[in-house]
């Protein structure tokens, strides 16, 4: 089921798979959070095998895939707590990647009775500096003040996204894609950069157009012609 979920001063997509027949309703679900340098669609390679066994829930952190831009200050804990809330769970499994890994984290610190169990995947920790190396985020900031963003998609398919795939046109299709959400505007709130290290403040080349902020979900236009919300998901091979 997809469907738009409220949350402080705007909305998410979020997608609820339902409990799988012959399984205990009352089992716990397994919320999906993902990357940086990803949206949502990085779980459905797995999605099959994971919904035939569990309740499984995902959904776009703003700015990315289908969820609009912020149109205020946000937290990414808070918006997963309204997820829950939303979909009526008081407990549950977090798998994350990443921003998303950093995001389970901090919810399992914050309110520990809500998490049952975590599965992490190079996991990011909220506050902590230099998990990626200054010279790559001089790099990136220099590129994204160019507007460069095939520059920034190159640097990202050499480091986060790379995992011997060698050039896969559409992984470098679906991180371009999301680049974007990275200097969304306005920040976050208290959960730190979309990506760890990342500038401040929106480069030029990549602040949204004046009618683009609280777009709709998908196809939102952005300076140097990226869109957010592509389609094509992401399969490792």
């Amino acid at each position: 089921m997809d469907i738009m979920v409220p949350v402080k001063d705007g909305e998410v997509w979020a997608w609820d798979s339902g409990v799988p027949r012959g399984v205990d309703a009352g089992g716990l679900p397994l919320v999906l959070l993902h990357p940086g340098v990803a949206d949502s669609r990085i779980w459905d390679g797995v999605l099959p095998r994971l919904t035939a066994r569990h309740r499984v829930i995902r959904y776009d952190a703003r700015a990315y895939g289908r969820s609009p831009d912020p149109t205020a200050p946000f937290s990414l804990v808070a918006d997963l707590t309204a997820v829950l809330g939303h979909f009526g769970i008081a407990r549950a499994v977090l798998a994350g990647s990443s921003m998303g890994a950093a995001t389970a984290i901090s919810l399992a610190l914050r309110d520990p009775a809500r998490v049952a169990a975590l599965a992490l995947v190079v996991p990011g920790v909220t506050g902590a500096d230099e998990l990626l190396p200054r010279a790559f985020m001089a790099e990136v900031g220099r590129l994204a003040e160019a507007g460069d963003i095939d520059g920034i998609v190159a640097m990202i398919m050499r480091s986060s996204a790379a995992a011997g795939t060698g050039d896969d046109a559409e992984v470098a299709a679906f991180v371009k894609a999301v680049v974007p959400a990275w200097f969304a505007v306005p920040r976050q709130r208290d959960d730190g950069a979309p990506h760890p290290g990342l500038p401040p403040r929106a480069p030029r080349g990549l602040r949204p157009l004046p009618d683009a902020a609280g777009a709709g979900r998908g196809g939102r236009r952005r300076p140097g012609g990226v869109r957010g919300g592509g389609r094509g998901g992401m399969r490792r091979r």
